[in-house]
């Protein structure tokens, strides 16, 4: 699918990959932890949603809400004293919808040894309006061989989705339609 069927609003210019990307820092203390006395994934995903709607307001002009988290791995535990860094950026865009990868490193706050990946996500972001309703949103311009290929997979990411979405739907309608109640 072109820019152009995907944004008929052509009017809005697209914007480059690095114009909205940020980076969200902050060291995880006591108050952060689980019962098992590692950072609690509710906080980290406090933190990677909270980096992504930033990336997805810059991106789109204004208020964006999270529609959906597609994806979100935890590879290792963080840690107490860990400075933990969120990294995100647009990856695709739709008509009023945005993708934003988000990719969470860890490194302990009293070394020099390098950041360590913990996590990524996936999330899609709605633009809206003043009064809650879809607003169009600028294309996003792959600016590297790396953004072209985090668009690309973005791409296969929300045709699963949709596909998934419809197949639920017709499993429902079917059980609906033979009066089977959920």
């Amino acid at each position: 699918m072109t820019d152009q069927a995907q944004h008929p609003e052509a009017d809005i210019p697209g914007k480059p990959t690095a114009a909205s990307r940020t980076t969200l820092s902050h060291i995880m203390t006591g108050s952060d932890t689980n019962l098992l006395g590692t950072v609690h994934g509710g906080v980290i995903m406090k933190l990677v949603d909270d980096a992504a709607g930033a990336v997805a307001g810059r991106h789109s002009g204004g208020p964006a809400v999270t529609a959906s988290m597609d994806e979100m791995v935890f590879l290792v535990p963080v840690r107490v004293g860990d400075l933990v860094h969120v990294k995100a950026q647009v990856n695709w865009t739709g008509r009023s919808s945005m993708e934003v990868g988000v990719r969470v490193l860890a490194e302990r706050w009293n070394e020099s040894t390098p950041a360590t990946q913990v996590g990524s996500a996936y999330l899609v972001f709605a633009a809206v309006d003043g009064d809650g309703k879809p607003r169009a949103v600028p294309p996003v311009i792959p600016e590297t061989e790396r953004d072209q290929r985090r668009y690309q997979e973005a791409q296969i990411r929300r045709t699963h989705r949709l596909a998934r979405r419809r197949a639920i739907k017709e499993l429902r309608d079917k059980r609906a339609a033979e009066g089977l109640e959920d």
